[in-house]
Parts: structure tokens; C-alpha cells; sequence
């Protein structure tokens, strides 16, 4: 088979990610398992054929930088089937991808069971929202519906930096420009003070690696900018240490205060096994009240978690009460619900 037929196949099973690696048979994750396509091992040869194919495929990507670094990342389509995201890498000497599937079609937010308050999150003007948690728990899938929300019912900019991109977004009320970095643009910090001068209303930032592109982030976010961002972490008190702790001990307390005021929501997610063996999102929502600012400022961020923890709003959810819910609905276990739990010892009491 090539890698067509194989893209082909996986994508029709419902696969999230195939991976091509030496001394194992071909295989795709599903709902977070990962299963055989074939019986047959692959070899190194097998493995360079196949990543060599996927560059073809890629619109004929030059494969040089990869061979020469060890390390590529990019994204592409097939018509008729779908979009995908890969990660090409050299492992033991031999060349290796995996690849995640991302369909055409923008997610239906209530389908996916992304919570009202979260899409609604569209509305806000101008600050920053964060989209937080671990690899692969959906933060795209999150923004993307975040940003095509906009798009659908706000005449805006909206200027994505993405490495790579993966959602397309079509131009409906607002103007999507869609930047790769790397393939566009230089990096996230060239493309981000660029981005300034743009005209824009929203900028959707992929990844926050440094100081120095948070500070940016931050700067547009406070001149009357939306944006959006991710960070790997989980929980609203993780998020804003994190922050916090990329700056020089000597800049801290000025970064505080200016966080405090520009900071509007952090969302953070997981996937959780349901009962009939799929994936399904648990989230927490944290929205900047008076008194989460004044923690933020004043150094008392260890309080945050409480105080989601015991509000009943549609603005702040924990994410043990997201659990609980699920548990409630018969679409979690409540060993799931308790291995996923922030504090497992209040949850269990409560179920």
C-alpha cells in the first residue's frame, strides 16, 4: 500500500494520528488506543519510502532541511478526505512521522461538548484568553471554535500565527489571514510584532514559548487587542505561576500587575475515557473577576483554585464539578472521574 491508500484508510476508521516508526507494524491511535493497520513490521527502508512519499504528497515539499536537521514539521491536504498535520523525525538512525488527521470541516462545538460559556468567550473585545492543557487534550479544536464563532457572527481581523497551520478557516463575516510560521513568516515573535500592524481585532497565537513573545502577547492584548493562546498546563493557578515564572525574578511583580489587568479567561481541558470507550473533554473555565485580579497582583494565586473551586456560575467551573457532571451523566466511570481529579479526595465525597 502507499501512503495515500493508508491516509485513506486510517482517516475512514476515525484515526486521530498513524504512525510510521521502524521495528513495528503500521499504527493509528483511536479514542486514545493504539492499534495495528497491518501484521507486517516495517523496516528503515520501508519507513524512508513512506516519509519520502509524504513529502510528495505535501505539494512536494523540499525534504533537505529534514535530512539535514533531523526534524520537520508541516501541514497538508488531500482532497476529498482530509487535512494533516505532520511530524517527521530520525529515531535510531531511521526516518519516522506521525501524522494527526484534522478534518476539513470546523468542529461543531456542542457536538464535541464544548460548554456554551467557552464558545461564548467569542464575544469578549479585547484582552487575553488562555487555552490550557496537555498535549493532544483538543486546545485547537477549542480555539478553532472559538475563532470561527467570531468569524461567523463579527466583522473583524483575525490573524492566526500557527506552526503549523491546522483548521482552515474560510473568510465569512470577518477577514482570516492564516500565517505558517516557518513557511510565512520567520517565528512567532516576527510574525506577532508584524501582526501589529495588520489592523487587527483577534490574533490567534499557537504556542507562548518565551518571555519575550508573552510580553508581545501581552502589549497587544493591552491596546485593545483579543488574543488568544495556549500553554501547557493545566488549571488557572498552574497557567498564571507559569506565565509569571518565564520573566527575570527582577521583572515578576511588574508582570503581575500587568497580567492582572489584561488577563480575561483561562480554560483548561483534558480527555477522560467514557464509558463506551471514546474520549471526552472535562474543563475548567476561570473568568477574571475583581478579586481573582487582586490575587493575581498581589501574589496570592494558591487562592485562585478555591475560589473556582466554590463558585456556582456559568463564568467560573471547576474542573472536579466538569467531572462530577460527566460521572452524573452516566458517560464517565468514577474511577475515570477520580484518576482526573484535581482534588480526588473532595470529588470522591461528593460522588
Amino acid at each position: 500500500m502507499n501512503v495515500l491508500d493508508i491516509l485513506t484508510q486510517t482517516t475512514k476508521e476515525g484515526a486521530s494520528d498513524l504512525f510510521i516508526v521502524a521495528g513495528r507494524p503500521l499504527s493509528y491511535k483511536k479514542n486514545g488506543k493504539i492499534l495495528q493497520a497491518d501484521e507486517e513490521r516495517m523496516m528503515p527502508h520501508d519507513c524512508e519510502t513512506f516519509v519520502r512519499e509524504i513529502y510528495e504528497l505535501a505539494g512536494k515539499r523540499d525534504i533537505s532541511r529534514f535530512l539535514a536537521t533531523g526534524d520537520d514539521d508541516f501541514s497538508f491536504a488531500v482532497q476529498g478526505l482530509s487535512r494533516y498535520r505532520v511530524s517527521t523525525y530520525r529515531q535510531r538512525g531511521s526516518l519516522s512521522a506521525v501524522i494527526r488527521v484534522i478534518t476539513f470541516e470546523l468542529p461543531d462545538p456542542s457536538a464535541l461538548g464544548i460548554p456554551d460559556p467557552i464558545i461564548r468567550l467569542a464575544d469578549q473585545k479585547k484582552g487575553l484568553i488562555l487555552v490550557t492543557g496537555p498535549a493532544g487534550s483538543g486546545k485547537s479544536t477549542t480555539l478553532a471554535c472559538i475563532i470561527d464563532e467570531i468569524n461567523r457572527t463579527q466583522e473583524k481581523h483575525i490573524i492566526t500565527l500557527e506552526d503549523p497551520l491546522e483548521f482552515l478557516h474560510r473568510h465569512k463575516k470577518s477577514i482570516v489571514s492564516q500565517r505558517e510560521i516557518s513557511s510565512d513568516t520567520e517565528s512567532y515573535l516576527t510574525a506577532l510584532r508584524a501582526s501589529l500592524r495588520q489592523s487587527p481585532d483577534v490574533i490567534l497565537l499557537g504556542e507562548m514559548r518565551d518571555f519575550e513573545t508573552i510580553s508581545v502577547a501581552m502589549t497587544a492584548a493591552e491596546t485593545g487587542h483579543l488574543v488568544l493562546s495556549t500553554l501547557h498546563t493545566l488549571g488557572a493557578a498552574n497557567t498564571i505561576d507559569r506565565i509569571i515564572d518565564v520573566f527575570p525574578p527582577n521583572q515578576q511583580r511588574q508582570i503581575s500587575v500587568q497580567l492582572s489587568s489584561v488577563l480575561h479567561a483561562v480554560v483548561s481541558q483534558q480527555l477522560v475515557p467514557s464509558q463506551d470507550g471514546k474520549l471526552v473533554p472535562a474543563f475548567e473555565l476561570m473568568t477574571t473577576t475583581s478579586a481573582i485580579r487582586n490575587m493575581i497582583r498581589e501574589n496570592k494565586i494558591h487562592q485562585i483554585e478555591g475560589l473556582i473551586y466554590s463558585s456556582s456560575g456559568k463564568d467560573m467551573m471547576s474542573m472536579d464539578n466538569s467531572l462530577l457532571a460527566l460521572y452524573k451523566a452516566g458517560t464517565i466511570s468514577d474511577t475515570e472521574a477520580l484518576a482526573h481529579a484535581s482534588n480526588p479526595d473532595m470529588l470522591k465525597r461528593k460522588l
